[in-house]
């Protein structure tokens, strides 16, 4: 029958949790370890990822990426199935090898929302602790039969990574590695949403942390962590062959404000100067973050008038909760 023969134990909403080994020693500011038995929720199950699927692809919310995509492509991916196939096509041949769909902000259907909010209020307390204030709760799920890859990428928000059913290598850098990621491709990318200089060099795999995980494996990383997957084929058996993943992702008063200070930071090197990195000066960002604030809205309002007349790219949005 394929990959939904084999599912794990069910358990009730109440049931499932999210745990750290050592909580007083979990920080916001690093990479960082955890444990869940979610891969146990129904939601999570294939069938029920197949129904969300078929809710999301009208919106244009489910995304395919083309075969031969490694680690160091860009992370380019298309609303339509590279080959035309349906949802209903792609989950029946989801254990098909190099298999990759992605379920995008699957908080827009209501009983995502509800299981998103849920596994973060397991973390809400300890996330803020040092990240006060969380807001926009998302949540993006990534399903592949190896062998298969997610390219190398930074996101804007934090992310709580939960595997859910198979296995991936899951290799993640600090946020504050700037030799992988320099200071002015992580403005770009804050403030225009371009990934184009931040690109995988082979030297980098030595600076990263490296997870095998499984189901109930989970990893925290900050804001602009660079990080990447694979899955490979040697765990995998006849109807035992996909890998389910999803980011929980959210934004806090801490990366509201360090986008704020990459706003103006872009802005000053462009005028020539070296600024100082968000995060590095308490003094520095708390005088800049409301340059930048005012910066994030100008550029909201210009791409709100460039956008019919098609110049939307050069007035990219700011960050949500930037301005």
């Amino acid at each position: 029958m394929g990959a939904s023969e084999i599912e794990p134990m069910m358990s009730t909403t109440t049931d499932c949790r999210i745990w750290v080994d050592d909580p007083a020693g979990f920080t916001t500011r690093k990479v960082g370890r955890f444990h869940h038995n979610y891969h146990q929720h129904p939601l999570f199950q294939l069938p029920e990822l197949e129904a969300l699927a078929k809710e999301l692809m009208p919106l244009k919310q489910c995304r395919f990426v083309k075969q031969g995509v490694t680690q160091a492509s860009a992370f380019a991916h298309a609303s339509e199935h590279p080959d035309g196939r349906g949802i209903e096509d792609v989950f029946r041949r989801i254990e098909e090898p190099g298999s990759w769909i992605a379920l995008y902000d699957v908080e827009v259907v209501p009983r995502y929302q509800a299981l998103l909010d849920g596994i973060l209020d397991h973390m809400r307390e300890t996330v803020e602790r040092e990240q006060p204030g969380i807001f926009l709760v998302t949540g993006f799920i990534f399903i592949s039969a190896p062998p298969s890859v997610t390219p190398f990428h930074i996101d804007r928000e934090n992310n709580f990574w939960l595997q859910l059913r198979g296995r991936k290598v899951m290799n993640v850098w600090e946020a504050t590695d700037r030799v992988v990621v320099p200071a002015p491709a992580v403005e770009e990318f804050i403030v225009r949403g371009s990934l184009r200089n931040v690109r995988l060099q082979e030297e980098f795999k030595a600076r990263s942390h490296e997870f095998d995980t499984q189901a109930g494996d989970g990893i925290y990383f900050p804001s602009t962590s660079p990080h990447m997957t694979r899955s490979d084929p040697d765990w995998t058996k006849p109807g035992n062959g996909v890998a389910i993943s999803i980011g929980v992702t959210f934004y806090t008063s801490v990366t509201r404000e360090a986008a704020r200070v990459h706003q103006l930071n872009r802005v000053l090197r462009k005028c020539g100067l070296s600024p100082v990195y968000p995060g590095e000066s308490a003094v520095s960002d708390a005088i800049k973050a409301p340059i930048g604030k005012v910066i994030g809205a100008g550029l909201s309002s210009l791409s709100r008038i460039a956008a019919p007349i098609g110049r939307m790219r050069r007035f990219a949005n700011p960050p949500p909760g930037s301005f």
